[in-house]
Order: structure tokens, then sequence, then C-alpha cells
């Protein structure tokens, strides 16, 4: 029988395609692609939360039980999202994971004094998408349920073909897989 899992989705704000690509596939490949959405903005992000314009079909567009957000967006910034997030009584309690490619130190104080429940780094390769996605069912297993039984990465494939200076190239197929 097929896990069920307990939210309504995943909402990423990322400006970044390849981010975005890559963490669709590892939710895909974890059985949770029905989950995710994705906006490039930080107003289209408080637009989608608000039910707004394109956003306002809640079949489409579900609220998320889950807030993944970059700080460096265009329009408004994480930490501006964040910091709306926090003032509206609906998503007081909504869980926010900053996922940023920063480490330093002040943008985490930053981010956790305005109300980030986690802050996770971006991983620097398109596998290591899979491990993320991975940790946040173990860090939010009451929000997300992972099908373990899914094979994790049969969409990913080493082309022999594209090698640079000793490096293999990994392509993504959907036609192709291993």
């Amino acid at each position: 029988m097929k896990p069920q899992t307990k939210n309504a989705g995943v909402l990423y704000v990322e400006d970044d395609e390849n981010d975005v690509f890559f963490l669709e596939i590892a939710f895909s490949k974890l059985g949770l692609g029905a989950l995710f959405h994705s906006v490039r903005t930080g107003k289209e992000a408080v637009d989608y939360l608000s039910g707004i314009g394109p956003h306002a079909d809640r079949r489409l567009h579900p609220l998320p039980a889950l807030l993944l957000l970059d700080l460096k967006l265009p329009i408004l910034s994480g930490y501006e999202v964040l910091e709306w997030v926090r003032k509206q009584p609906a998503y007081y309690r909504l869980p926010v994971v900053i996922f940023s490619s920063s480490l330093r130190p002040d943008e985490k104080l930053k981010a956790f004094n305005l109300g980030a429940n986690d802050y996770m780094e971006k991983p620097n390769s398109p596998l290591k998408f899979i491990n993320l996605v991975e940790r946040l069912g173990e860090n939010w297993p009451e929000l997300l349920v992972i099908e373990r039984s899914v094979s994790p990465l049969p969409l990913l494939r080493i082309d022999p073909s594209y090698q640079a200076a000793g490096e293999a190239v990994i392509r993504w197929s959907p036609r192709n897989p291993l």
C-alpha cells in the first residue's frame, strides 16, 4: 500500500530554475512529486500564500504545509517573505526552511531571528538533492512521508560519451533512463 502524505504540499521559492528542476525531480523520485509547487520571486510567494491572481484556485495551488525559501530572491527577499509569513495569523505556525547556498553565520542568525524553523545548505551537486529531500522527511516526518521502495535515481545516468578533463557529465533523460 502506498504511504499517504499528511500535507497539502511544499512550496519552494527559488529564482534559479536549475535548483527548481533538480529539487522537483528529487521529490518525484521519492514519490512526492504531486506535493511540489514552486514560484520564482518573493512577491509571487506572497501572492501564492495569499491566494491572489493566478494562485487563487486552491485545487491547483494548495496551501503548503512546508515552505522552502531561498534568501536571495527578486522583488522581495527571502527575509522579507519570512517576515511577512510570520506576521500572518494563518501562517504563523507554517514551518519555513531556509534553503540557501550561503552558510554565513550572520545570515543564519537573521533567518532564525525572523522565525525560520531550519536552515539547510543547497546541494552543490544534482545528485545530492534526493538526500536533501530525504533529510526534510526525517526532520519533518509529520509532514512528509517518503516512499522508500522507489529507486532514487532511475532518470539520472552518467553519459560516457561526454567527458571533459576526465569528468563525466550527468545527463537527465526521461526517455532513456538506465
